[in-house]
């Protein structure tokens, strides 16, 4: 090959198709595979594969993305999601989702890693979607088929290291940096010599998944572990190239990031000083939500546990503004004024908080059948991007832990120290599931015949019924953190939201209270009919106790079941009560 004076090198090979096997020697001996590799059909440390991703078919040619407004989004992990554990294996599942009011699917990340299971995030082939998940081919027809039906679909990205085992990529140049430390090894150079490479290499791999798998959006895990103090931030860099690509191509595309820091500015537009992405992860609300029903103070769990932050999660996106967060042992956050409600996701449960714990056990373990009901209200009914994790629905009761198929036994024993040593801030006792155990990943695989009997049938009609009342009601559709008002009635364990748009309004009454409560509430003239109660029988509650209706005034009287939400609706004049 020759070197330009860029220090790339080139050759231009004849006769090569797809299904060819190549690898790249590195001075006398050494062979690796293609960093850029679009398949790896044996693995991470053997040749790549020759594929030509624009031979597939599409037939999304009227498919022009969501906006993200309107987005409902259920995250999913291939392998387990199905027996198969496969891209083709999800289409069937697709009607389903479209029932239960899912609009994107998010998957946890498929760049290829080693062996056949894991949860993604120790890819080392950025462009290589991973051989047993089905290849690009399968990725491909997994995307047509869900724009088919009219569902969108983002997919998880990691852009702040490489995994551990068959990472090649410091071998082929100068991409990592041992300036910087992040949880998972060496930092990517995107701050330092060569680093505008390094960059066009992230960018383009960005623009791959959304060019020629016609992704619609992209999940950056973990930002906050991106290193870069360049006065142009890759991140910039990157939104603006993807904005220019959705121009060019006249398709909606996204950038959805991942972050802990509380920080506006990455979903503040370049002109007020921001990186320009379009929605960010917010944890506060999950955090929040969860040590008030289960109890936990552990871990980060320490700065949560009061109905207020519940309350000031759904008021602004975020709980922590700038105050002082006793876990972190600092002031922690900035207050979110200038940012729309459309960007922040919120969630009762994800991957990270139902995996990264010891034993993987999902809130249908740890809560009560009505405190499902009412986290999975909270979420849904607010003014945010709402997302599901996979089986939660339903109350699904398999596990989801952590799992890898490394091959490098002393890797595979630091992984094991490593969540042994993590959980120990938490005060989890016990034994850790073996990650490289396979029963562990087959443990954590959905059981999808649940739906289809008792609580798991109801609690999966009562989210269909959410999202019903989401799309159909004004108020709950349009995400705004400035047309709704919270109150908390600390004594009582309630909060109450009201919400408008227009000439709408809707009451969401969220009692955290264990036993009945009776308040007195000041609302506005007219007649409000209720639309949902989450006591009712039809959802295998107690039985309700709400009125039918209530009368507005500063003297409206409501009662409601311990761990309930009912929803009310103001009446037009003409209509029937």
């Amino acid at each position: 090959m020759e070197r330009d004076d860029s220090g790339y090198h080139r050759a231009l090979v004849q006769h090569v198709g797809p299904g060819a096997r190549y690898t790249y020697r590195l001075g006398d001996k050494t062979e690796r595979p293609d960093p850029a590799s679009r398949s790896q059909p044996d693995g991470v440390h053997v040749a790549s594969e020759v594929v030509d991703p624009r031979a597939f078919a599409w037939t999304d040619d009227a498919w022009f993305g969501l906006p993200l407004p309107a987005s409902v989004i259920y995250e999913l992990h291939v392998g387990t999601f199905t027996p198969e554990g496969t891209f083709d294996a999800i289409i069937p599942r697709l009607p389903d989702l479209k029932e239960l009011g899912i609009t994107a699917i998010e998957i946890m990340p498929v760049a290829q890693f080693p062996g056949s299971r894991n949860w993604g995030y120790d890819g080392v082939y950025p462009y290589a979607a991973q051989n047993s998940y089905g290849g690009v081919a399968g990725l491909q027809r997994l995307v047509n088929a869900c724009h088919r039906v009219g569902i969108a679909v983002v997919l998880d990205v990691v852009y702040n290291h490489l995994g551990p085992e068959g990472n090649y990529l410091g071998e082929f140049g100068p991409y990592f940096t041992d300036r910087y430390k992040t949880p998972w090894g060496l930092a990517i150079n995107y701050d330092g010599p060569d680093s505008d490479h390094v960059r066009h290499y992230f960018i383009e791999n960005a623009l791959y998944w959304l060019d020629e798998c016609h992704v619609d959006a992209l999940r950056l895990d973990a930002i906050h572990a991106i290193m870069d103090f360049a006065a142009r931030p890759f991140l910039a860099e990157l939104s603006d190239q993807v904005q220019e690509r959705a121009e060019a191509v006249n398709r909606r595309l996204h950038l959805i990031a991942e972050s802990d820091m509380n920080d506006p500015r990455i979903i503040l537009p370049s002109e007020l000083g921001g990186l320009n992405l379009d929605a960010q992860w917010a944890d506060d609300l999950h955090h929040a939500i969860h040590s008030v029903l289960t109890g936990e103070r552990s871990g980060y769990y320490e700065d949560f546990g009061r109905l207020e932050h519940i309350a000031a999660a759904l008021k602004q996106g975020y709980v922590y503004t700038g105050q002082y967060a006793p876990h972190r042992k600092r002031r922690h956050g900035a207050p979110p004024r200038l940012n729309e409600g459309h960007q922040f996701v919120v969630y009762s449960q994800t991957h990270d908080q139902v995996g990264n714990r010891k034993d993987g056990d999902r809130l249908s373990a740890l809560v009560s059948f009505e405190d499902l009901k009412l986290a999975a209200a909270t979420m849904l009914l607010s003014p945010y991007l709402p997302m599901l994790f996979m089986g939660e629905e339903y109350a699904e009761t398999a596990p989801f832990q952590y799992f890898t198929s490394h091959g490098d036994q002393d890797l595979i024993e630091s992984i094991r120290k490593g969540r042994a040593e993590e959980f120990a801030s938490f005060g989890w006792v016990g034994d850790v599931p073996d990650p490289q155990d396979e029963a562990t990943f087959l443990r954590s695989k959905l059981n999808w015949e649940q739906r289809e009997t008792g609580r798991h049938r109801a609690l999966l009609a009562f989210y269909k019924a959410l999202t019903e009342l989401r799309r159909r009601l004004s108020p709950p559709s349009h995400l705004s953190k400035e047309h709704q008002d919270v109150t908390i009635r600390e004594e009582a364990q309630v909060i109450t939201v009201r919400r408008w748009w227009e000439e709408q309004q809707v009451l969401i009454v969220l009692s955290y209270a264990s036993a009945d409560v009776e308040l007195v509430l000041s609302l506005p003239d007219g007649t409000w009919k209720r639309e949902l109660d989450s006591a009712d029988e039809r959802w295998m509650g107690p039985g309700s106790i709400s009125s039918d209706v209530l009368q507005g005034g500063s003297g409206s009287r409501i009662a409601l079941r311990g761990k309930s939400v009912a929803v009310y609706r103001r009446v037009d004049r003409s209509e029937d009560v």
